[in-house]
């Protein structure tokens, strides 16, 4: 990883702190690290050498600044030639260098521009292919230039597409969440932000979507880099992201999501639900905090939504079911699954709906909100399943009293 600092202005140590960050949350450990201005003596030497030579030139000219006072920049003497590359996504890519003039590669002999410090640093560090988005097509044939100038040898180039926000205009800082913080801030995985990433613009040859970092290595060619631009997804980011939360062992996505409640051993029950439908780590502790909160705090309970379903015909039928149902919850252990937990009261809400007395909602909607207190929550079979037996009879008791008031 090489940090860029040749403009001093946009070079900030925060940024380049950032940086390092965000590579090594995506555990992506680089071979090297080496930071531009740390070999400013090997290009002001190579500059130097291309002014005796002929090839570029000092220049005294007005400063941008200040246009009273004059600097000297370096231009390199462009031969204006024409210049044509093989692009390994575009073909061949063909451009007139003479509209280019002697065009400023330093601002001072030992102040390289951008153009300059990379054509010399990607030499040194003996880069064969300079990979990069199509907005840095044109910057190509002023550093075939520059390279022609310095003897050094041509790499390979390839120009891949931009990532488009869904109007396909550019994605922008101002417009749009670009950063990887925003996205580890909002619990996603860097194994699902990789692996999205790999497919904008590149795919496979086959309908798969989901790759470790391995498998992009052992799969990725640069013929399978598509031309067009590629539109950033949220939703299917979120699709990919929540794949990878569903593959994490559950003690692994209770540490990796930050996920805490006053009851582990509940957390732990509740982490399935999560998987299933959470699709980022913010969301599971939303859930947790608002539906869900109700398995680790005893709900406060209005007596009209307990009778939301109580046909006007039928006066104490709510009652009545939440009493049979606990009384049947008795029969059954502590720790139950909520397969087992359906299979003995579907048969109570199934004669409800025989009798015609507000059908299986009758008994469901009652035992859901005396266990939750929500108008949203999972399922009364899964938050029996939780609770434990025994809670949920104390739960289902509590409720048959507000009814008797």
């Amino acid at each position: 990883i090489r940090i860029e600092d040749t403009d001093k202005e946009r070079n900030k140590a925060e940024w380049v702190d950032a940086i390092w960050k965000d590579f090594e949350w995506c555990s992506l450990t680089p071979d090297a690290r080496y930071i531009q201005s740390e070999h400013a003596e090997r290009h002001r030497e190579l500059l130097a050498a291309l002014v005796a030579e002929g090839k570029a030139y000092v220049s005294k000219e007005p400063s941008r600044d200040d246009l009273s006072r004059e600097v000297e920049v370096v231009r390199l003497k462009n031969p204006g030639t024409r210049i044509t590359f093989t692009d390994l996504i575009r073909g061949d890519v063909s451009f007139d260098t003479a509209e280019l003039g002697d065009f400023v590669i330093a601002r001072a002999i030992d102040d390289p521009l951008y153009h300059f410090a990379v054509v010399v640093d990607d030499m040194d560090a003996g880069v064969t292919h300079i990979i990069r988005a199509e907005e840095h097509l044109s910057n190509t044939p002023r550093q075939i230039l520059i390279q022609e100038a310095l003897g050094f040898p041509r790499p390979q180039y390839a120009h891949i597409p931009l990532i488009l926000a869904p109007d396909r205009s550019k994605l922008s800082k101002r417009k749009h969440a670009v950063s990887l913080e925003h996205y580890r801030d909002e619990g996603y995985l860097p194994e699902a932000i990789i692996n999205y990433l790999a497919l904008l613009g590149w795919n496979p040859g086959t309908d798969e979507e989901h790759f470790s970092l391995f498998e992009l290595i052992e799969r990725f060619s640069l013929d399978r880099v598509q031309k067009s631009g590629a539109i950033f997804d949220e939703t299917k980011l979120k699709s990919v992201n929540q794949h990878w939360m569903r593959k994490l062992s559950v003690e692994d996505f209770i540490t990796r999501g930050n996920l805490t409640a006053p009851d582990i051993e509940k957390l732990r029950n509740i982490v399935p639900i999560l998987k299933e439908r959470a699709h980022t780590f913010t969301e599971a502790r939303e859930m947790l905090s608002g539906e869900l909160s109700c398995l680790f705090n005893e709900p406060i309970l209005d007596r009209s939504q307990l009778l939301a379903k109580e046909l006007p015909n039928h006066p104490g039928m709510t009652k009545t079911a939440l009493e049979s149902l606990s009384e049947t919850l008795k029969s059954l252990p502590e720790s139950v699954s909520s397969e087992t937990v359906k299979e003995v009261i579907m048969p109570l809400a199934d004669a409800e709906e025989a009798k015609g007395k507000g059908g299986r909602g009758a008994v469901l909607w009652p035992l859901r909100y005396a266990l939750s207190g929500q108008e949203r929550s999972p399922d009364p079979f899964t938050l029996i399943s939780i609770l434990g037996s025994r809670e949920a009879i104390s739960r289902i008791r509590k409720a048959i009293g507000i009814l008797e008031k």
